[in-house]
């Protein structure tokens, strides 16, 4: 049993900024990648950003420059901040993580969080 939880949430003003967090626990081996995807309304899940144990990140287009993520391995506590925020942030935001099983170390499980809103509005 692996369980996500999702914080940092809210509303904002164009222009503001969020940190979000998540911080997983429960019965894996490792944590390989954590990331952040979002789901505006009537649109498909994106991934926002992913960050590897070393500590390489990636995002995508429409964040760069704008959302750092960054993770706490010790913790297993991933973390997305977002500054210059748009109306085009709006969204739900999901963790998700890839990680070892911790009975079968070959397999690689993937799990999702419940999701935190996040508006943009002014």
């Amino acid at each position: 049993q692996v369980q996500l939880v999702e914080s940092g949430g809210g509303s904002v003003q164009p222009g503001g900024s969020l940190r979000l967090s998540c911080a997983a626990s429960g019965s894996f081996r490792s944590i390989e990648v954590m990331g952040w995807y979002r789901q505006a309304p009537g649109e498909q899940r994106e991934l926002a950003a992913s960050i590897i144990t070393g500590g390489s990140a990636n995002y995508a287009d429409s964040v760069k420059g704008r959302f750092t993520i960054s993770r706490d391995n010790a913790k297993n506590t991933a973390y997305l901040q977002m500054n210059s925020l748009t109306p085009e942030d709006t969204a739900v935001y999901y963790c998700n993580i890839r990680a070892r099983s911790w009975e079968f170390p070959n397999l690689r499980q993937t799990y999702w969080g419940q999701g935190t809103q996040v508006t943009v509005s002014s």
